[in-house]
């Protein structure tokens, strides 16, 4: 059942990604990578989350599912050069989310995305869902987020 959900999921994401006419500039956060390769911005993404005392739980080469499905959904390959999900929490964090609203479990885990549009060598991207303002638990993931992105794009100059 697992595995039906994150293909669908995939799916949807696909879909978001090659209509033009859907925008969701309102909650997602994107910062540019430059001076720098998708490997060493990978790499700098983990520290950027390890130095916080945080566990990256996975880091999922979304790429790779966007190359293997584009035949089956029609399409002739993926937007992307390079694409990963990293997805990580802070448990101080998630409890406190928790503790405010049950339902704000599914902000767990947090995830920050690095991407390369193909055809765009040397332009990457760093974004996250924002999990909005509504709560202090929301609010601090927000700025972990965001300090985790500014930390990586200049971790990010430095490697390369």
């Amino acid at each position: 059942m697992q595995f039906f959900r994150q293909i669908a999921c995939c799916l949807l994401l696909i879909g978001i990604f090659l209509n033009p006419g859907v925008s969701f500039a309102g909650d997602l956060t994107t910062r540019q990578v430059s001076g720098s390769d998708f490997q060493a911005a990978s790499d700098a993404l983990i520290e950027a989350i390890e130095a916080e005392g945080l566990v990256v739980s996975a880091r999922i080469p979304f790429n790779l599912m966007l190359q293997r499905t584009a035949v089956a959904v029609e399409r002739k390959a993926s937007p992307f050069s390079n694409v990963e999900v990293v997805q990580f929490c802070s448990s101080l964090l998630a409890w406190q989310l928790l503790e405010e609203e049950a339902a704000q479990v599914a902000l767990c885990p947090l995830s920050i995305t690095l991407y390369q549009v193909a055809g765009e060598a040397g332009e990457m991207f760093l974004t996250y869902r924002s999990p909005g303002q509504s709560t202090a638990g929301r609010m601090k993931a927000e700025k972990l987020l965001q300090r985790l992105v500014d930390r990586s794009v200049e971790l990010a100059r430095l490697r390369w």
